[in-house]
């Protein structure tokens, strides 16, 4: 079995982080795959969800040490090693425009847990606990902590969490903004589906230029984003899915959406 795996089923594709015996910490080489699965995923019209998950009860416990110890030799090298090649997947995850979940099961660590930070929305197992690590050896987050921890729960909450390295379990984790549902642990697999199936019922060019706009509106000001939203929505306007949206509604039954 693969590392790391890629599956569609029905217009969602998982990515599937696949190293149980190493509480799926991952490798050069998986870091290589994972953004190159989100790349081909953006470009697929066929895929209009992605989730992310873990194997055997872990979501993923970061960088796996034994991996990266050949990586190091200089500052430089050190530096290079996180630009080039980690950060990868924060780059791919930046530039995909479609639903991104991640499903956190288990522990997610250090660098598993900014893994799973930089997707859109997060749903955890009842179980999952979740750790910004980092401190605990004497590092800072490597690979986005301090730039989406913020974001999600506001700067006191997110240096206090930075800087003490405690686990957040799943309850708290959604009541302060870190998840958006829980799921009882035998029951997640399934509830995800579910969400990510609804997600991907939706009109796929609307749900992408949300995305868009959502993202665009976090830096910029009204009246650049309301003079963003206003060139969407009158490209939306034109396509068949929103003619067939604004059909269903007037005739009281459910949607189907072609893309177009």
């Amino acid at each position: 079995m693969a590392d790391i795996e890629f599956t569609v089923d029905d217009g969602v594709a998982n990515i599937l982080l696949n190293r149980p015996n190493r509480r799926n910490a991952f490798t050069m080489d998986m870091l290589k795959e994972w953004a190159a699965f989100l790349t081909d995923a953006q470009y697929d019209e066929n895929i209009r969800v992605v989730t992310v998950t873990g194997a055997g009860g872990a979501f993923c416990a970061g960088v796996d040490l034994d991996d990266f110890a050949s990586e190091r030799s200089t500052p430089y090298s050190d530096k290079a090693m996180l630009t080039d090649r980690i950060h990868a997947v924060a780059r791919a995850v930046e530039a995909f425009d479609k639903p991104y979940i991640a499903g956190v099961s288990g522990v997610a660590v250090g660098a598993g847990m900014d893994m799973a930070l930089m997707a859109d929305i997060r749903v955890a197992a009842a179980g999952a606990r979740m750790s910004e690590a980092y401190i605990k050896v004497g590092l800072l987050p490597g690979d986005g902590g301090c730039h989406f921890l913020p974001r999600l729960v506001g700067k006191a909450r997110a240096l206090e969490l930075l800087w003490t390295g405690d686990f957040v379990d799943a309850e708290t984790a959604r009541e302060i903004g870190l998840v958006n549902h829980v799921y009882e642990d035998d029951k997640f697999d399934t509830k995800l589906d579910e969400f990510a199936r609804r997600l991907a019922a939706g009109p796929p060019l609307a749900m992408r230029m949300i995305k868009r706009a959502t993202v665009h509106g976090e830096t910029a000001s009204l009246a650049s984003s309301l003079d963003l939203i206003s060139s969407h929505q009158a490209i939306i306007q034109s396509t068949n899915d929103s003619k067939e949206a604004m059909a269903a509604f007037k005739e009281k039954r459910t949607p189907i959406f072609s893309g177009q």
